[in-house]
């Protein structure tokens, strides 16, 4: 079963709001099987004129994982924390 991805484009509007976002997600995260395997780094665009703000990769061991987590009662809880504190997309895809 291959692996699913959370790509994460991000604003941060409120930092300080965002680190208790933070604390809440990645508890949550790894409850799910999911790892950060990239969190706001340098990042370079190759291609195209989209640059993103703050890029998130979050890993799971597939993609019932990433929905169960991004459904769960502990993301929601993050969830409604990040709404005042950034802006941004969430995108679930499966790897190879």
């Amino acid at each position: 079963m291959p692996k699913a991805y959370v790509i994460v484009d991000i604003d941060v509007t409120d930092p300080v709001a965002y680190e208790r976002y933070k604390a809440l997600a990645a508890p949550a995260v790894e409850q799910f099987g999911g790892a950060y395997i990239a969190r706001g780094g340098a990042t370079e665009v190759l291609e195209g004129d989209r640059v993103p703000n703050r890029t998130v990769l979050l890993e799971f061991p597939d993609m019932a994982s990433a929905r169960a987590w991004y459904q769960s009662p502990e993301y929601t809880a993050a969830r409604k924390e990040r709404e005042h504190a950034a802006v941004g997309s969430l995108i679930l895809t499966e790897g190879v």
